[in-house]
């Protein structure tokens, strides 16, 4: 079982939220990630159906579908996952309706 914790810091300036995500497995292994979110590209995804930590929650559990927790960015913009997985911004709008 993954555990996905995800905690808001200060703002990187007022359109850029940022995120400490910490992904743990069962047997204790852990990664850290920053990720930062762009508040327009949330609005337009997310239509304001879930909170932006939901979002990010949600966005690492797309990721961990596809590739190990070691292979994620320590670093990233949420807006650059459809840059390796084209199909992210379909799948997270389904992830948010259910």
């Amino acid at each position: 079982m993954v555990r996905i914790t995800v905690r808001t810091l200060s703002p990187l300036d007022e359109n850029l939220w940022s995120f400490h995500v910490q992904v743990t497995e069962s047997d204790g292994s852990k990664t850290n990630h920053g990720v930062s979110m762009d508040k327009e590209y949330y609005k337009k995804i997310s239509t304001g159906n879930i909170g932006p930590e939901d979002f990010v929650m949600k966005s690492f559990e797309f990721l961990l579908k596809r590739e190990d927790k070691h292979s994620i960015l320590k670093e990233f913009k949420i807006k650059q996952i459809s840059e390796y997985f084209p199909e992210y911004e379909t799948e997270i709008i389904k992830m948010i309706r259910e």
